[in-house]
């Protein structure tokens, strides 16, 4: 039976639903970042651009991590870094380890309840935002305050859960790739 336009055409459309399922997480995390980035003039806005892509980074590694390859993560550490004025390459390898991590116990953390999934993200959080906290200190040659790296620690602390159900309803929902 030959192919009509009608069904090429539901086809195409099929592959384009499917294609901009798995591209949400990406699409979600780049839109995010340009948002935080705008000058909203919030008290510690400016933690608030590596807490999410943190909290991005670690949900769609742990529930779907085809979707988040390596090279995008690197592209947005390369991003976080530029916005954010930090040495250059830094938040692409702290966000490339921290998914290598969560792939690594991806199999034993899937199916835990929500509360140690966030334990786990408040520990890798406070490590991620520890070293960055380090190495900016390295660079610039003094020990910088630690009043911010508390501030973005206690913002990952308490952003996560409502990222989390919001990255939830999404996965179930328009993220779906199941669904296309």
């Amino acid at each position: 039976m030959a192919r009509t336009p009608e069904l090429r055409r539901r086809g195409v459309w099929r592959r384009l639903d499917a294609l901009s399922r798995f591209m949400f997480p990406l699409g979600f995390l780049m839109f995010g970042l340009f948002v935080a980035g705008m000058p909203f003039g919030l008290p510690w806005q400016a933690a608030l651009r590596p807490v999410y892509a943190m909290a991005c980074v670690f949900f769609w590694s742990l529930y779907r991590p085809s979707s988040l390859p390596a090279p995008f993560v690197a592209l947005v550490g390369v991003l976080v870094d530029l916005a954010g004025g930090s040495p250059m390459g830094m938040w692409a390898v702290l966000l490339l380890v921290l998914q290598g991590v969560i792939l690594a116990v991806q199999r034993r953390l899937v199916g835990q309840r929500f509360l140690l999934v966030w334990l786990v993200f408040c520990g890798m959080s406070s490590c991620g935002a520890g070293l960055a906290w380090a190495v900016e200190s390295l660079f610039s040659l003094r020990i910088l305050p630690l009043m911010p790296l508390g501030a973005e620690i206690l913002l990952a602390m308490g952003l996560y859960p409502a990222l989390a159900a919001f990255f939830i309803r999404a996965h179930r929902g328009p993220a779906a790739v199941e669904l296309a």
